[in-house]
Parts: C-alpha cells; structure tokens; sequence
C-alpha cells in the first residue's frame, strides 16, 4: 500500500499540499489547520473560536482517514500571542474537551510571530495511528 492523500468530503482541493497523508503503517500527518472552515471563512470569537474550527478540522481530516480523536497521538500548536493564550486556559480546556472528548495525546506548544493567513491566530498539526 501506497501513502493515501486525505481529503475530508466538501473541502476544496488544496493547492500544493495535503490536509492529510495517511501512511502504509497506518500513521496519519495533518497538515497544519487554521480556524477556517471549507469555505475559508474564519470562526468568529477571536483564539478560542479558531482553535475550535482547528481542532475540528482536524477531527475532520482524522474521521475522513476511518479514526476518531482517540487515534490522535501528537499535537503540536503554533499560537501567535501567547498571553492570549494563558488568559484563556479555562476557556480553552472546554473548548478541547468539547472538540476532542477527553482524550489528551502529547502535545507542543510553539510562539510564532505570525502565521501565512494574517488573520490566523492559531495553527495546530496532528499525528495519528489509524487502525
């Protein structure tokens, strides 16, 4: 078996990358996801908005593979301010929770100062074991 581009139904093509690219072993890579939806539309409600529509883009990409937020293994998080951030960890653990259940895999957390979509405020990659 070949490596298998992902691409979650209803989701534009990407253009010179993959949202995921599920490997022989069954190991999942998705690409980095922002807090915009398939239309490119960016969620409202600031750091908290878009790391949900990133998680769920994620999810997505993980369930259009044939996993679930448990066969999440690795996440790693680029965030451009990191006050915001610390402001908001009440916020951001429900948030979490309700994307991804109680399932926390190892995760990073990088400060960028900035990231390609101006508007972008958060960008979050995954790995995952289908299967």
């Amino acid at each position: 078996m070949s490596h298998k581009s992902i691409q979650p139904a209803g989701w534009p093509e990407p253009k010179g990358y993959a949202n995921g690219i599920l490997a022989s072993n069954g190991t999942l890579y998705v690409g980095g996801q922002i807090g915009w939806d398939a239309e490119g539309k960016f969620a409202p409600g600031g750091f908290i908005g878009q790391m949900e529509q990133a998680l769920t883009n994620i999810r997505d990409v993980v369930e259009a593979a044939g996993g679930t937020p448990e066969d999440i293994t690795r996440l790693t998080w680029y965030v451009t301010d990191k006050q915001e951030y610390l402001d908001s960890q009440r916020e951001v653990g429900a948030a979490y929770r309700r994307i991804m259940g109680k399932h926390f895999p190892a995760m990073a957390m990088v400060v960028v100062a900035g990231l390609v979509e101006d508007e972008a405020v958060v960008e979050i990659e995954a790995t995952a074991v289908i299967g």
